[in-house]
């Protein structure tokens, strides 16, 4: 089957993102430029169209519109997703030899960020969802005590809000703690650009409004825009914008698509219209509707401070979400992240008919498919200090010559790659850290959970056994 065979095809529940449910929530805007002659839209960065780099032109006049919505000082349209965006946020933060604070449950492009920038990642470590096996949100005292714990002077630190799964606590507590030792706060908001919508007061505050200095949301993953687009926000005094768009002149193609920047445009413009607004709060409260009646009729179906995700505790029937993924795949139940104890379905911003009835049923079908299963064992959280770098440099432990070895047999040794299930996207492991027993058995553990989005082997670097061990944290 070809590309464009597969993309004609609509059948399915389509439970993953991008949010717009295969065209069915677009903005009408970006619905009547569809539905012009094939192409009119394709065109390069003439003087009137502009670029997210350009000062002025359309995606300039666009820009400075939305910002003016948001209430902050700037903003970037991103056609490289939100990877794009956030590496040229860290970049623009963190000079090179500089160490910046992140917590373990980041998503990879910013640990690749760190190797391009020659920047020291300090991670942390974050709370754990031992029933589920999943990261969980922190609170301040938590942070309090990861910034007694930091030996390492930072220029820099990251929050991630909400997770995937829609997990999140009110930021503004954390950025305040942050931005209290003097260093600029970036914030993850990837899956959470519905937060600053400002349409319902029962969801989290963004990270826009509790005032961190950049912010970068994913549009096709919690607004109406096609894959790849973003925005990247910046308020305050601690960040320089000519920093930011050097980094973005890095990052970002120099030949951006129009359509996908017409994209950003209009799925911003349509939480400012009183129909775009009516639209999010309808499928907010159809959505918590849904949950509702599922719980009811006994699905498993986990608490998150999101409603338009919905995690199925798979595990409390003892079947993994990687095996309920694979079995309701072909039955044309689509879902957006299966892991070892869950399977998240994302609701996006399409209307669901007889969601309720398909999932209830589905459910019903997948627990005959696997009779005499117990509920899994608790889940064990990552054995890591509280606060840790890498032993080796990032950047020299990727660059290094390496071999790779089983995962068994590499106790000792120093990390060359990255070892990450995807998605999420966390990395279990980051070049330079050290393969300790208790790390090298937690991840063979984790290989037996996630299959074989992890691999048997491990790339370590060839001086790692003449390396002595020393500590790189406390904690």
């Amino acid at each position: 089957m070809t590309l464009v065979s597969l993309l004609r095809r609509g059948r399915g529940r389509n439970l993953f993102l991008p949010a717009h449910g295969r065209g069915a929530a677009l903005p009408e805007a970006l619905r009547q430029l569809l539905r012009s002659r094939a192409g009119i839209w394709d065109l390069p960065e003439l003087p009137t169209v502009g670029g997210p780099l350009e000062p002025e032109g359309a995606v300039a006049d666009s820009q400075a519109d939305a910002a003016a919505a948001m209430g902050v000082k700037r903003c970037w349209f991103g056609v490289n997703g939100a990877t794009g965006l956030l590496q040229a946020a860290l970049l623009a933060i963190g000079r090179p030899g500089e160490a910046v604070l992140l917590p373990r449950n980041v998503h990879r492009s910013l640990i690749q960020a760190c190797l391009l920038g020659d920047l020291t990642p300090v991670l942390y470590d974050i709370p754990f969802h031992t029933d589920r096996g999943q990261p969980a949100p922190m609170d301040a005292s938590w942070l309090q005590r990861v910034l007694r714990d930091l030996d390492t002077p930072v220029a820099a630190a990251v929050l991630v809000h909400p997770t995937y799964q829609g997990y999140a606590r009110d930021p503004e507590p954390l950025i305040r703690l942050l931005q209290g030792r003097g260093w600029p706060v970036l914030v993850d908001e990837a899956h959470g650009s519905h937060f600053a919508a400002g349409v319902d007061p029962l969801l989290p505050s963004s990270a826009v409004t509790a005032g961190a200095d950049l912010v970068v949301h994913s549009l096709q993953k919690s607004a109406a825009g096609l894959a790849q687009t973003g925005v990247l926000w910046l308020q305050g005094g601690r960040v320089d914008p000519a920093a930011l768009e050097r980094s973005l002149g890095w990052l970002q193609t120099s030949s951006p698509s129009a359509l996908l920047l017409a994209s950003c445009e209009t799925a911003l413009a349509e939480w400012g219209t009183p129909r775009g607004r009516r639209r999010l709060q309808d499928r907010l409260n159809e959505a918590r509707g849904l949950k509702e009646q599922l719980c009811r009729q006994g699905l498993p179906l986990l608490d998150t401070q999101d409603p338009l995700r919905l995690v199925l505790h798979s595990g409390s029937a003892g079947i993994s979400g990687v095996e309920a993924d694979a079995w309701l795949l072909p039955r044309g139940l689509v879902a957006e992240l299966p892991e070892p104890a869950t399977l998240t379905f994302c609701l996006g911003l399409a209307r669901h008919r007889g969601l309720a009835a398909a999932l209830h049923s589905s459910w019903r079908r997948l627990i005959q498919a696997h009779p005499g299963r117990v509920p899994q064992p608790a889940f064990e959280p990552p054995p890591l200090p509280l606060v840790a770098s890498p032993l080796l440099p990032i950047g020299q432990a990727w660059r290094a010559a390496s071999r790779c070895v089983p995962l068994a047999e590499a106790e000792g040794g120093i990390a060359a790659e990255l070892l990450c299930p995807y998605p999420p996207g966390i990395p279990l492991l980051i070049p330079g850290e050290r393969l300790d027993r208790d790390r090298i058995q937690w991840l063979l553990r984790q290989r037996r959970l996630w299959g074989e989005q992890l691999p048997a082997s491990v790339r370590i670097t060839d001086n790692s056994g003449s390396m002595t061990q020393t500590p790189s944290s406390r904690g």
